[in-house]
């Protein structure tokens, strides 16, 4: 009480010494904290602060701030009597020993705000203050071209009295790369070419600008490709616009291939390959393409896709359950429902996990936080996980949008049967079935508050009491709307990132304002469209695959060649384990085996990750494929736990023992080749059209030749064709 009043008296005294105008706290000090780098979650926006001094991360609750720098610690960080003196200053400029070293000079502007705010008395926060309403940058997006080197923002800080102020030189500035470099006035200046987003960051506002970096090229001409679709046309503005030409369209081998590979999960036969390299129709890409989707391998290969992400793994959901979720999914896709009733099911599914396939999704993610998180994620593409301890230090949502969200699925409880799990070690496993159940249960809260949070949708409006009764369906309405445009952004996104290696939004799940959509306009064309086909998943396929962007050469040209956010030229990005593993089983014509699953099986039609899990147990050659090849376990609901990666553990089964042991195969392609009449060119024609959906070229073919006619055993020249063959980086990769 003593230390209160004393404050108080201190506080008196120093207004009526000075001038009534001052700078507030929660504009004009604030910012000073925030380019500082005071309220940095590596320094006193810590969770638990540094030093003893705790402020909110990135200066998100200013009376917090004011509480911690002017009435804790016995107000020993202020001095209203001889503001030079203060902690606060002492520490930031050097003359007081500071871990976080010099922060400001004594003759700097930053001095001088918070000397004044002490002069006049370290005033507290004004709620009648006028805030920031609006931040406006100049430009909103630039193409800065060689021989310009560099670029100078300006920010304009709009308040909500009418006024406006200049706070270039306040803001704070973060680049999403390292191919420039930002000054703290505002200038960018160009490292490397390439494209860069910059936030733009005052006080509790941020804006994105994006900036590409180009050489000159003063002798760029456009080549003006030909047009498809929508799609070709927002690439294509892009492309205009940073001095870059598309590579030239792949041609048919190529083009056959990856529409396989893409669609459905596997290679054209040699025969499918020929028809189609014969045909002379103008139309025939079209026509594969609609060939495809209509397939049954569209369905088993996109079910896995989205098997991956709903956590669809045998040691929580067990044997039977998987069978049963991948099954729903599966006919979901097959059966082409529209996207947002799968979206609905899965978020209202409860009752058992046996007689009803969607309440998997809660058997897999058991409490409140996580049925959140991986709601969000999934269907919004937004990563909520960084809300949980404190508000959200890229994106706008705050601790209480991520307790208010979770409280949406806090009603939920389980009636568990008898778990006859065979691993007794594994505390994780539960064989058996389970019942969902919607149950009262206890009130999410709010940590920081201890009050309860009300189930609030994110970034919408409070459940009122009549939407409260039944929360699940109440989400499942809200993400489903045509309205919500993140729902359908996030899914087209990861159709995109699927066809065309690289997410429009990367990664796919981190939607944000910090990280905007590489072309937003495209963006918006293709949820539009998603949206205009009722939410049709082939319909998007279907668009993406037709267009001139996708069809386009892996091979860069002289203007494309640093451009990997812009489609300028396909990317050449290794083949899935599932993928890779069946193209070996169709080019041998010899499945491989899994533990639990009768032969014939294709690894993209594995409903789990592995059906038996033994201790100690060699794996079958086909379950070891997939684990070295980076089929994920399922742990996440991220498409970012499957690896795609290569490793030297990759290359010791590609050139020994798992390869060599197929190839060996008595009943295989191999041994049927090198016992027939076939001459070594007509081997070699069967093998490159099998394994590559290409002739082999003259040079090959009579390399080829000459190895198997002249060989002393025409068996294992045979084999070391094919081991070549499978080998190549035209095989192991989607080009």
């Amino acid at each position: 009480m003593m230390l209160r009043l004393s404050i108080a008296l201190l506080l008196i005294v120093a207004a009526g010494s000075l001038p009534a105008q001052s700078p507030e706290f929660a504009v004009d000090v604030m910012s000073v904290l925030s380019k500082a780098g005071c309220n940095l979650g590596t320094c006193h926006g810590n969770l638990n602060g540094k030093g003893g001094l705790k402020l909110s991360l990135r200066g998100q609750s200013p009376r917090d701030d004011f509480r911690s720098l002017v009435e804790e610690a016995r107000g020993r960080r202020v001095n209203v009597l001889a503001p030079d003196a203060s902690l606060i200053l002492q520490k930031a400029t050097g003359a007081a020993a500071h871990r976080g070293g010099i922060r400001f000079d004594a003759d700097s502007q930053e001095y001088r705000v918070i000397k004044d705010w002490l002069q006049q008395g370290a005033p507290a926060p004004s709620p009648d203050a006028a805030h920031v309403v609006q931040l406006d940058v100049t430009p909103p997006e630039a193409v800065v071209a060689a021989p310009q080197t560099d670029l100078q923002l300006k920010v304009i800080a709009q308040l909500s009295d009418g006024t406006s102020r200049d706070v270039t030189d306040r803001a704070c500035y973060e680049l999403s790369n390292l191919i420039a470099e930002i000054s703290p006035g505002g200038r960018v200046t160009r490292l490397a070419q390439g494209e860069t987003t910059l936030i733009v960051r005052y006080l509790n506002m941020q804006v994105p600008v994006s900036i590409a970096f180009i050489d000159a090229r003063p002798e760029f001409v456009w080549d003006a490709p030909p047009i498809n679709n929508s799609i070709d046309r927002f690439v294509w503005d892009k492309l205009k616009r940073l001095r870059i030409n598309p590579s030239p369209l792949c041609d048919d081998n190529v083009f056959i291939r990856r529409a396989y590979l893409d669609a459905i999960g596997r290679a054209p036969t040699a025969t499918e390959a020929q028809q189609f390299a014969n045909d002379t129709r103008s139309d025939k890409r079209r026509r594969l393409i609609d060939e495809l989707l209509s397939r049954t391998e569209f369905a088993d290969y996109w079910a896995l896709k989205w098997a991956d992400v709903l956590r669809t793994e045998e040691k929580v959901l067990d044997v039977n359950g998987v069978e049963i979720f991948h099954g729903w999914i599966r006919d979901a896709i097959a059966s082409g429902r529209p996207w947002t009733e799968f979206v609905s099911d899965l978020v209202t599914g409860v009752g058992s996990t046996y007689d009803q396939p969607a309440a998997n999704y809660y058997r897999a993610n058991r409490d409140p936080a996580t049925r959140g998180e991986t709601t969000a994620r999934l269907f919004l593409g937004t990563r909520l996980q960084c809300a949980k301890c404190h508000n959200h230090p890229f994106d706008h949502w705050t601790q209480s949008d991520y307790y208010q969200w979770s409280s949406l699925f806090s009603q939920l409880d389980y009636e568990l049967g008898e778990n006859k799990r065979k691993d007794k070690l594994d505390k994780n496993e539960f064989v058996g079935e389970q019942v969902v159940l919607v149950s009262k249960q206890a009130e999410v809260k709010n940590p920081t508050t201890g009050k309860i949070a009300p189930p609030k949708f994110l970034g919408g409006p409070t459940l009122d009491e009549k939407a409260r009764k039944d929360r699940l369906k109440s989400v499942a309405d809200w993400l489903t709307t045509e309205d919500n445009e993140l729902f359908a952004q996030s899914q087209v996104n990861f159709i995109w990132y699927h066809l065309m290696g690289i997410g429009l939004v990367d990664p796919i799940d981190d939607f944000r304002l910090t990280n905007p959509a590489s072309n937003p306009p495209l963006m918006r064309y293709l949820a539009d469209h998603f949206v205009q086909q009722n939410f049709d998943l082939r319909a998007v396929v279907r668009e993406i695959m037709n267009s001139q962007t996708y069809q386009l050469s892996a091979l860069p040209n002289a203007t494309n060649s640093h451009d990997q956010t812009s489609y300028s030229h396909a990317i050449v990005r290794r083949l899935p384990a599932e993928v890779l593993l069946d193209l070996q089983s169709d080019v041998l014509d010899d499945p491989a085996a899994f533990d639990g699953y009768p032969k014939g099986i294709r690894a993209t039609q594995i409903p789990g990750v592995q059906k038996r899990r033994k201790r100690d147990a060699r794996l079958q050659l086909g379950d070891r494929f997939l684990k070295t090849f980076g089929k994920p376990e399922r742990i996440l609901a991220c498409d970012c736990e499957r690896s795609n990666e290569t490793t030297l553990k990759q290359v010791f089964m590609l050139i020994g023992e798992g390869l060599n042991q197929r190839l060996a195969s008595r009943s295989n392609r191999i041994a049927r080749l090198a016992a027939s009449d076939l001459s070594g060119a007509e081997i070699a024609d069967e093998l490159y059209w099998t394994a590559l959906t290409r002739p082999p070229s003259d040079a090959e073919r009579q390399r080829a030749a000459q190895l198997i006619d002249n060989a002393s055993d025409r068996r294992t020249a045979v084999e070391d064709l094919a081991w070549a063959l499978l080998n190549a980086k035209e095989f192991l990769f989607r080009r």
